[in-house]
């Protein structure tokens, strides 16, 4: 009987354990969802991007509003700024745009994340430059306070830069885990 009793109660261990296991993929599938997929995986694949990173800087910037605009003015689910937006424009031939359209916004945003990746070629400096400028990213590797080897950034002197980074990598791998793809 006690051998039952036994077996029983690590059945219903092993059934909680693996619900909680299951559970926990589901709600994390809705924390990090993929949302505007049709127009991420386009533009991914156009610009050479993972569409993880894309889905992590949406995740980061806008928690999926299309109309979400920041306090300094970036507009969309990328969060395009107006200057970013006026030399996608000339760059891409777009004419006259809105910056809230989703497929427009993703275009742009994955663009620039193009863009700043052949600048400077490492998933950090690119997230941290989308925040922070590319000008400041260059001048902080230039600098022996911020960047010992010129390549890499050993600290981020804006807070909320560095705040970012770590947001977008933190999403970023959980997009990686949980639709099985490495980063």
């Amino acid at each position: 009987m006690a051998k039952k009793k036994i077996f029983f109660i690590l059945a219903i261990i092993i059934i909680l354990f693996t619900s909680l296991i299951i559970e926990n993929d589901t709600i994390n599938k809705i924390l990090y969802p993929r949302k505007y997929s049709e127009h991420v995986q386009k533009y991914s694949k156009e610009f050479g991007l993972d569409e993880n990173l894309v889905y992590s800087v949406i995740k980061v910037e806008s928690k999926f509003r299309k109309d979400a605009i920041s306090h300094k003015g970036a507009k969309g689910l990328m969060q395009i700024s107006d200057i970013t937006r006026e030399w996608a424009k000339e760059e891409l031939n777009l004419g006259e745009i809105d910056i809230f359209d989703p497929e427009t916004n993703i275009k742009i945003g994955c663009w620039y994340l193009s863009k700043l990746y052949r600048e400077f070629g490492r998933l950090d400096l690119v997230i941290a430059a989308y925040n922070g400028g590319s000008g400041n990213v260059s001048k902080w590797l230039n600098d022996y306070t911020y960047s010992k080897d010129g390549k890499s950034l050993d600290v981020i002197p804006f807070e909320e830069t560095s705040t970012y980074v770590k947001r977008i990598t933190k999403s970023y791998k959980m997009y990686n885990k949980l639709y099985n793809k490495e980063g």
